[in-house]
């Protein structure tokens, strides 16, 4: 029986780091910083919390659904952002929701809703919490009388398959691993695994634009959505299931990316991919990142469309066992499930030779789980465990994703990897470390994703973050980036959203929200103001 998720920290209980992995890390930071005492304060327990009251009075109809338990008011509070996890260290759960509804059915969710807006009680939709962007808190507007959160874990289930389309309906609130259960059978998978991929839902990945597996071609959920089933408070309407419409703006597009503040996602219609059977890959060395990116660039345009090819830059691939810092590390994959890939990765040996990469041993069949290929998929899928072990110890590590185009690429990265770096030794005293890989990368541009590490102070930690965080964010909107690119907006990043946003945008959005959540109880504070 699987444990309860943590109300502080990734995944469930009686998961984290490994002793080794906790070895392993704090090793590195003693390195980086080689005066650091990294005293560890303790983590929060359940009983150390005093939550506020409720302020809701269930409805008797809805008492089967709705709960007011100590344990899930915590678990719903928050999500995995660093500042949500500076929060739940000091004990701060002011913002608890003050019930958190568990729906069986649209029609639940839907008399969800309607409780809401009678009580003047905000609804933040909560699929698996593990939003980085400050996306599911249960916030409450100015016209709110209270917050609840409406997890919708019970709509688990893949309720149709068409085999002939490919294409299945599933509901919304089902996680990553149940979802690739029930489609194995069919021979069938969407491969859509994004980092949060054990603890998230398909319509979380809907309602925020999730990136996943596929580092080039099918980037976004956009690419597999064919329609969408969606609750409003003003009524429940479904997109019609096409492969292709030139009919007027697409509706479901309207959702896809709307994070909550437009309606819940209760289904979908996914476009769906044959399990793989061909494999080829392996890692691929240079001498620098621009060299990697000269490369990248170089396949995207090739029209080969790699499944994996993700750069890692020499400190990158460092901090993740994945190289020992004098070199820049490509991870390189190809796969089908009709077709084998030889020629594909004979196009691909090419394309890096041309720009100086070598590769790590022999590529072939098994190239992407082994050496520094595999040691970069551990550290990956392992990486979200070590905030909760390591921010006690005064350790600040996040990241920040974005896009930009190839012809600015280079001047891009180095303006937002300087201002990161200065930022860090303005907000703590001392240096830390910026580094960036690629996580995804497109004909016209790459998708950088930069980690920072820092040694903060207790009892300061927050501005800390909030001044790197920024700086960085400032840098990376002047030289015409995107603030994110598949991490969301949430709360955390609605400044320079509101600055990369054309305003004639908004106020359409707005007029939609006004439309479709005339009381404005959906998420508010995310992506636009009521």
């Amino acid at each position: 029986m699987a444990g309860r998720l943590k109300f502080f920290g990734w995944g469930r209980e009686g998961e984290g780091m490994t002793a080794e992995e906790e070895r392993s890390a704090l090793a590195r930071y003693a390195r980086l910083f080689p005066s650091a005492e990294l005293t560890e304060l303790p983590a929060p327990k359940p009983e150390d919390i005093v939550l506020p009251e409720s302020r809701l009075r269930i409805p008797q109809a809805l008492a089967p659904i709705c709960t007011t338990d100590h344990y899930e008011r915590l678990v719903h509070t928050y999500g995995k952002s660093l500042p949500d996890t500076i929060r739940g260290l000091a004990r701060d759960f002011r913002n608890a929701p003050d019930a958190v509804a568990f729906p069986r059915d649209e029609a639940e969710v839907a008399a969800v809703l309607d409780w809401a807006g009678e009580a003047s009680a905000a609804v933040s939709p909560f699929g698996a919490g593990s939003s980085v962007v400050g996306g599911v808190e249960p916030v409450r507007g100015p016209r709110h009388k209270a917050a609840i959160s409406l997890d919708l874990r019970h709509l688990d289930k893949v309720l149709e398959v068409d085999q002939s389309s490919r294409a299945a309906r599933i509901q919304g609130g089902v996680f990553g691993p149940h979802l690739e259960a029930q489609l194995k059978p069919h021979g069938l998978t969407l491969r859509h695994f994004p980092q949060s991929f054990e603890y998230s839902t398909l319509g979380g990945w809907i309602a925020t634009r999730s990136g996943g597996h596929f580092a080039t071609l099918y980037t976004h959920i956009d690419d597999f959505v064919e329609n969408l089933t969606v609750v409003t408070p003003a009524g429940r309407l479904e997109t019609r299931r096409l492969p292709g419409d030139g009919a007027g703006p697409a509706p479901e597009r309207m959702f896809i990316g709307s994070e909550g503040t437009l309606g819940v996602i209760t289904q979908a219609w996914m476009r769906l991919q044959d399990r793989p059977r061909f494999r080829a890959g392996g890692a691929v060395r240079f001498t620098d990142l621009y060299a990697a990116a000269r490369a990248v660039r170089a396949l995207t345009q090739s029209g080969i469309f790699p499944s994996n090819c993700r750069v890692l830059d020499p400190g990158e691939a460092l901090s993740n066992g994945a190289g020992d810092g004098s070199f820049a590390v490509l991870v390189l994959a190809f796969e089908s499930g009709d077709h084998p890939v030889d020629a594909w990765m004979a196009r691909a040996r090419e394309c890096v030779a041309d720009h100086g990469g070598t590769f790590e041993g022999e590529a072939g069949a098994e190239g992407h789980r082994a050496g520094a290929a595999e040691q970069w998929r551990t550290a990956f899928i392992r990486m979200p465990y070590g905030r909760e072990r390591m921010l006690p110890r005064g350790i600040i590590f996040d990241t920040l994703e974005t896009a930009i185009t190839w012809d600015k690429f280079e001047a891009f990265h180095a303006k937002v990897a300087a201002a990161t770096a200065e930022a860090i030794k303005r907000a703590t005293g001392r240096p830390g470390l910026v580094t960036c890989r690629f996580t995804h990368a497109y004909p016209d541009g790459p998708a950088p994703y930069f980690s920072f590490h820092a040694l903060g102070r207790h009892g300061q930690l927050m501005e800390q973050w909030q001044a790197i965080k920024d700086a960085a964010s400032d840098a990376l909107i002047a030289a015409g980036g995107t603030i994110t690119h598949h991490h969301a907006v949430g709360r955390d990043h609605r400044r320079w959203y509101d600055r990369q946003r054309p305003d004639l945008f908004a106020a359409a959005m707005q007029a939609a929200k006004q439309t479709l959540d005339p009381k404005g109880v959906l998420n508010p504070g995310v992506l636009f103001d009521a």
